[in-house]
């Protein structure tokens, strides 16, 4: 007997297995499965973007998507704030690695107070200082966002794949 798709739709905490890819306007592919194993995720759980998410509620099993999402609802608008002029001179302090050359363009791994790191990348260099923006290197880009649904299980609902 046939399997029948699940009318299940997808909402907060559903369980959902997906294809689905990131693109540039332009149509510069940056992220995709489509041609790997599809990716699985709770809604709500943080491993997708809120605008991402919101755009998949209400879908269910078998259900295609394509849309053009803004920035604040992709990897936000660019903040003024989140790039910084530091002492060239400090640099060794923060680096995982000392970098005998830092060109504009090129990301660098800092270490945040707690030890965490925090990818920036060189935008300007100067005599005395460097220009780092902490940016995501997406944000501020309009993305197109496309996902084909495989599978929806309801919020709360266990599962286990077993290989055969």
């Amino acid at each position: 007997m046939p399997e029948q798709a699940s009318t299940e739709r997808i909402r907060q905490g559903s369980q959902v297995t997906l294809y689905f890819s990131l693109a540039l306007p332009d149509g510069e592919l940056i992220d995709s499965n489509f041609d790997r194993a599809p990716a699985t995720f709770q809604v709500g759980d943080g491993n997708m973007l809120p605008g991402f998410e919101q755009t998949l509620l209400g879908l269910q099993e078998g259900d295609e998507v394509e849309v053009r999402l803004p920035p604040g609802q992709a990897f936000g608008e660019l903040n003024s704030e989140n790039v910084h002029r530091i002492a060239r001179d400090r640099f060794t302090q923060f680096l995982d690695e000392e970098y005998e050359e830092l060109q504009p363009g090129t990301v660098v791994s800092f270490k945040d107070p707690a030890g965490f790191d925090l990818p920036g990348v060189i935008k300007e260099k100067f005599q005395a200082t460097v220009v780092v923006d902490f940016n995501h290197p997406l944000a501020g880009k309009e993305i197109l966002f496309r996902a084909r649904i495989v599978r929806v299980m309801p919020a709360g609902t266990r599962s286990v794949e077993v290989r055969i």
